[in-house]
């Protein structure tokens, strides 16, 4: 008799071990997303809210001035979703985020570039040598400041790197604190609209500049549907962006409070068309990911395909 209770009560033990190893399906999914771009769109429009509303699962939207900010975001858990451009993953997985991409965008090099002012006196990139550079540290123009220092025969402490966020980056530029500001749109697009400053070079046959989707781990271990459900939408968002560049910029222009004539300058120079990472694009992050471990600025070898998330049919 003892023996009989003894296996119901290892029975009983085991089934609640069993059912707490179980996740239960997400009730919340909280998107990180920045200023400007197809999350952006998405969160305007309306269509994920109101399409996982109905399933039960509600929809946070968390802003963020730059992709390194809601990557860190992402590490501690306070999002579950969000984009980025090239660097900020790398420097997260580096930094042990427990991080997966799972979508990207084509590239988009004209998106991003080195800017100086319309008076100044640099004209080419190696006359960037000693000169004061400001950036969003770990931002996807972090890696196009060393592509471009590189080409031009330079190396990346032959600059001086002012860390900022766009915001403090673009008052630092038009003050003249800084001698030139490597940016992404549609700061670009705006700073060259509100005070003539000139493209010393953009990402042209340097740098691919994707955008990245990624989410934590666990959120996509056990939440696949709720991510495929994601994806889709935004492939929505992109198609309509791809059709009506106008129509995307008359959108987004009460939306980050710049002039629609110039957000359209910033969409037209932007790509549309989400899919899954291919092997190419696997190399091609790897490639960053070993030219920063190889100049210093993260601290170890990091393998981009651990972290790649491969969907079940």
């Amino acid at each position: 008799m003892k023996r009989g209770w003894l296996g119901i009560l290892v029975a009983g033990v085991l089934l609640v071990a069993t059912g707490a190893a179980v996740a239960d399906p997400a009730k919340e999914l909280r998107i990180g997303y920045q200023k400007y771009g197809t999350l952006t769109l998405l969160k305007a429009r309306g269509t994920l809210d109101r399409q996982l509303a109905a399933e039960g699962v509600s929809v946070s939207w968390i802003e963020f001035p730059g992709g390194p900010q809601l990557l860190e975001a992402l590490n501690v858990g306070s999002v579950d979703f969000g984009t980025t451009g090239e660097a900020p993953p790398v420097f997260a997985q580096a930094a042990g985020a427990p991080l997966l991409y799972v979508g990207y965008e084509p590239p988009s090099p004209l998106a991003e570039a080195i800017l100086v002012p319309k008076d100044s006196p640099i004209h080419t990139v190696a006359e960037l040598k000693g000169r004061t550079v400001a950036l969003n540290k770990g931002s996807n123009v972090h890696y196009l400041l060393v592509r471009a220092l590189e080409a031009a025969g330079l190396r990346y402490q032959d600059i001086q790197p002012v860390y900022l966020p766009p915001a403090d980056g673009r008052a630092a530029f038009e003050r003249g604190a800084v001698d030139a500001w490597a940016i992404w749109d549609p700061y670009l697009a705006a700073a060259q609209q509100a005070t003539g400053g000139r493209i010393l070079t953009d990402g042209s046959g340097l740098v691919s500049n994707h955008q990245f989707f990624l989410a934590t781990r666990s959120y996509v271990r056990d939440n696949p549907t709720l991510i495929r459900e994601t994806l889709e939408a935004l492939r929505a968002v992109d198609e309509w962006a791809k059709a009506s560049p106008r129509d995307v910029a008359e959108k987004l222009s009460p939306l980050i409070n710049i002039p629609a004539e110039t957000v359209e300058v910033a969409v037209r120079r932007s790509n549309y068309g989400l899919r899954s990472l291919d092997p190419t694009t696997v190399t091609e992050q790897q490639k960053i990911a070993d030219t920063f471990q190889a100049i210093g600025l993260i601290p170890r070898k990091i393998v981009i395909q651990d972290v790649v998330w491969t969907p079940h049919p």
